[in-house]
């Protein structure tokens, strides 16, 4: 396995382009950044900044030559992105929940790419009323997002929310949705969000700054008048928190959550008095997470006080809510993370995570008895849904595994009966999941940590190192990468791939303290993790080196970029999806969006400790003279959460010193953001296009 595989130039037919098919050369102009005493030489800081033309025109070269160097696949994209989109149910619908009178659906029709939300008054069989079509308010721009949907308490408003650029920076609009008139009122530079008080006149909502990109207002403002008068209800001072404001489901408090990484603190206001004043629940306290739901006179309050790592459930008077008032509920468990909770008027559920599965726990308020949800698969994912009143015995939670389709399910609590109220169809009639094996195996770490990895492919799997396997992961932010089923996976399993997720420390997989193990000081946990779990599906012989691909987005990005330079050797391609890959530079600008509040997970690198630790590992400023995988990164102009010169400058370094033939793609979509193109078909397009980079290096063409 130490042996280095040396990639020619066999392995992508792209190279048996003409030689005058050159990539683009980014000039050099070096820049000094130096911090204690610590020189880096970045040769392509000029990259960061979007008004140059140069810049422009440089992406743009690059997004030729990616075009070009892929012009034998554009045939193969197109036929895959067909099929992928042949298993999609165009004309589909979600399944209708009722809020206060109303069932509320949203959906798709045949042809379109943008959903389409509608509401029925009191029945499924009265009038369809349409809300908002989003293909309509989508026309004249390459990108449109609808978010932050509200509905007044009277059922007459609604607002919602639009970014047409990608950067999540949203404008507030008003619809009257008895008169289908849009008002005047137009509020700026928000995040979307926005909740309604139970006078059906009084808006709050979250300011953006248009520079950071961080929540730090929230506004009060009154339905017909101008939003330059709205009245700044808190304003969040610490640049390392973010705000959120909501509505209980009680409907009584309106709450402002202000959080880190680490901390919390929330305020509530009666939502019936939006002209009093916010309390604070509970002062923040360095490292102190609580999360509240009300119910009745008291808070639920999901908590890690008292050192509980995998958190617990208290209870406390909704009249004294300060930490001394706390009472155990659910005591802290060490194997057992508790992740969630919903309250009904007969039943609390708890949504637990032990051994990497999820588990739904019902509890009977009356003390008699409680049970779990049985779920048998070992690949499985499952999690409550839409569950807006109290008052019903109905759970509504969502399964599916590798091989099941998603299905919500309306679980009667007291009868302990189900019914199966949708289930995604897969069609083209060719899909049987008995064609499809899932299991769980587990790798062991090089400190011999056991680490789980989720797997699927097709039935008759011949363990003889010649599989093509796709090994995907994230591992940050306490975000776990549950084992769930995509209909266009089945473009590759039916191919011959293997998809694998690596369960890595830095999610929060196997708890809290899996988190805690992949993060700050311990962040290259991730890393190593990651390659160990490649070293074993190859020592098992699921694959080799010949036909091993990695795949990470964002801070699975960073990962993609710390693996190709600490094990080159394992990988004969990888996708980079919006990488963060230049993290030392990134952490040390305050003025680049998000930053701040990212210190308690990567470390503050105006701290001689954590520099250090950050620069190690940095993926741009390791880059070295190596072999390197065929690599195929993506990335969006607009990008708000990991900017575009990072995987530009990423691309531009590499390209200049490693010692290959191997390709390297850097592909940017020039109108759009994080998340990439807006249209759910428009995204399949990407897919397909990332299907086609590892179907053509491992020689399939059709």
């Amino acid at each position: 396995l130490c042996v280095i595989f040396v990639f020619n130039s066999t392995n992508f037919k792209a190279q048996n382009m003409p030689e005058k098919t050159q990539p683009p050369i980014a000039k050099i102009i070096p820049k000094k950044l130096e911090k204690f005493g610590d020189v880096r030489i970045d040769n392509y800081f000029w990259l960061n900044d979007r008004k140059n033309p140069e810049v422009i025109d440089y992406l743009n070269k690059e997004n030729a030559y990616y075009k070009k160097m892929t012009a034998h696949t554009k045939v193969f994209q197109k036929a895959l992105f067909e099929e992928m989109k042949s298993r999609i149910k165009e004309d589909d619908e979600s399944v209708p929940y009722l809020y206060n009178g109303y069932y509320y659906i949203t959906r798709f029709e045949a042809g379109k790419d943008y959903p389409i939300y509608s509401r029925k008054k009191e029945s499924l069989s009265a009038k369809e009323e349409i809300m908002f079509d989003c293909n309509k308010l989508s026309k004249g721009h390459a990108y449109f997002q609808l978010g932050g949907l509200s509905i007044s308490p009277d059922n007459t408003f609604a607002t919602f929310a639009v970014d047409t650029i990608g950067r999540r920076i949203y404008s507030i609009k008003v619809k009257n949705l008895k008169t289908n008139e849009i008002l005047d009122d137009k509020i700026e530079n928000t995040s979307g969000d926005s909740t309604w008080a139970n006078d059906n006149k009084t808006i709050f909502y979250t300011h953006q700054d248009k520079v950071t990109l961080r929540s730090d207002k929230v506004f009060k403002h009154k339905l017909g008048t101008n939003s330059a008068n709205d009245v700044l209800v808190f304003e969040e001072k610490d640049d390392t928190f973010n705000l959120d404001v909501s509505k209980e489901k009680s409907k009584k408090y309106i709450v402002i959550s202000s959080s880190s990484t680490l901390t919390t603190e929330y305020r509530t206001l009666l939502a019936d008095n939006p002209d009093g004043k916010f309390t604070v629940f509970q002062k923040r306290v360095r490292g102190l997470e609580y999360d509240i739901s009300h119910f009745g006179d008291s808070f639920y309050i999901v908590t890690n006080k008292d050192k509980a790592t995998n958190f617990k459930l208290m209870k406390t008077p909704e009249n004294a809510t300060s930490k001394e008032n706390w009472k155990d509920l659910i005591p802290h468990r060490e194997d057992v993370l508790l992740e969630d909770i919903e309250i009904f008027k007969n039943f609390l559920v708890v949504e637990e995570r032990s051994n990497g599965l999820n588990k739904i726990r019902i509890i009977s308020w009356n003390g008699k008895g409680e049970y779990y949800l049985p779920f048998e698969s070992e690949t499985y994912t499952a999690y409550t849904t839409t569950n807006v009143d109290f008052d019903t015995d109905i759970l509504r939670y969502s399964y599916q595994s590798m091989t099941t389709p998603s299905s919500v399910i309306d679980f009667n609590m007291k009868t302990k009966t189900k019914e199966i109220k949708k289930e995604q169809q897969v069609l083209g009639g060719k899909f049987d999941k008995n064609n499809y094996i899932e299991e769980r195996i587990w790798a062991t770490a090089k400190d011999g940590t056991k680490i789980p990895i989720s797997m699927v492919y097709r039935q008759g799997l011949n363990k003889d190192g010649k599989n093509p396997l796709l090994l995907y992961a994230y591992g940050s932010y306490g975000h776990s990468m549950d084992a769930t089923f995509s209909s266009t996976r089945l473009t590759l399993l039916d191919r011959g791939f293997i998809f694998a997720i690596a369960h890595i420390r830095g999610g929060e997989d196997l708890g809290r303290q899996w988190y805690e193990d992949g993060k700050l000081l311990k962040k290259k946990n991730t890393f190593t993790d990651f390659i160990d779990c490649s070293k074993f599906v190859i020592q098992q012989k699921y694959t080799s080196p010949e036909h091993l691909y990695a795949e990470g987005g964002s801070a699975g990005g960073l990962l993609m970029g710390a693996v190709v330079n600490l094990a080159p050797e394992l990988y004969h391609g990888v996708i980079a999806q919006v990488p963060f890959v230049d993290v030392i530079t990134t952490m040390l600008d305050e003025t680049i969006p998000l930053t701040t509040g990212e210190y308690d997970e990567w470390g503050n690198p105006n701290l001689k400790k954590y520099y250090n630790y950050m620069v190690s590992y940095s993926p741009y400023d390791n880059v070295k003279k190596q072999n390197y995988p065929n690599i195929y990164v993506s990335t969006g102009l607009h990008d708000s959460q990991v900017q575009y010169w990072e995987p530009a400058k990423w691309v531009a370094k590499i390209r200049s010193i490693k010692t290959d033939n191997t390709v390297l793609f850097l592909d940017t979509n020039m109108e759009a953001g994080h998340g990439g193109a807006s249209g759910r078909f428009e995204a399949i397009k990407e897919l397909a296009k990332e299907y086609s980079f590892l179907l053509d290096l491992e020689k399939i063409e059709k």
